[in-house]
């Protein structure tokens, strides 16, 4: 974080903003909405603007949440991309519906979405796969995520021994690895206020056109 981003956060710390939120307004695109607040964020300083908590739930309702990455985002959805075997791909699996949330402090916001979950066709993980460092992709190959490991030296002998295997060639996307994107019906902004009068705007998508109301914080 930048000590610019630093003295914003100690600033508005518990005060909330000035500006606020605009007026529910129904031509306003909740993912144009979104894209304006992640690049302030981006331009804010903060550590990884593109971090996310995501929440999935098995088909018993047990619910789990963690941080991941958002790779990209569209008027299609938002997309990161995972291991296939771990255990928020094998929730998404059984109950294909999520929950993210993203969180900038420096900006007093946050942005959460609802919504339902599909695998991105393959040919996109593959290009995204190719974008990533090398040494990233290599330990995509050698990570059974969240499977049980016996040491931290079993996981990098297994990718010094990767490492030796693909010397020289390009390594190939992982049939078990790629990308989910998360098709929102619903977008709640949340702006921090003085005297924690937040704003809140919610979206809900019905059928194919975008409804927003504002809420009580």
């Amino acid at each position: 974080m930048s000590l610019k981003s630093s003295l914003l956060a100690v600033f508005t710390l518990g005060k909330g903003v000035v500006r606020g939120l605009p007026d529910a307004d129904d031509d306003r695109h909740p993912i144009d909405l979104f894209g304006t607040w992640f690049s302030e964020a981006q331009k804010s300083g903060l550590l990884l603007p593109e971090a996310a908590t995501l929440a999935t739930c098995t088909n018993h309702a047990v619910p789990s949440a963690r941080l991941v990455l958002l790779k990209d985002f569209d008027h299609n959805g938002f997309v990161f991309y995972t291991n296939y075997g771990s255990r928020k791909a094998a929730e998404l699996e059984q109950n294909p519906r999520a929950a993210l949330v993203f969180y900038w402090p420096v900006l007093q916001r946050q942005v959460r979405i609802e919504g339902g979950v599909t695998r991105v066709p393959q040919a996109q993980s593959e290009i995204y796969f190719h974008s990533r460092p090398r040494g990233s992709q290599i330990g995509a190959w050698a990570s059974r995520q969240s499977d049980r490991l016996k040491d931290r030296r079993q996981l990098e002998t297994r990718y010094r021994e990767l490492e030796a295997k693909y010397q020289g060639d390009e390594i190939p996307l992982p049939n078990f690895w790629g990308g989910y994107r998360v098709d929102p019906h619903c977008i709640e902004f949340w702006q921090g206020r003085t005297n924690r009068l937040h704003d809140r705007l919610r979206f809900d998508l019905d059928g194919t056109t975008w409804a927003s109301n504002r809420l009580y914080p």
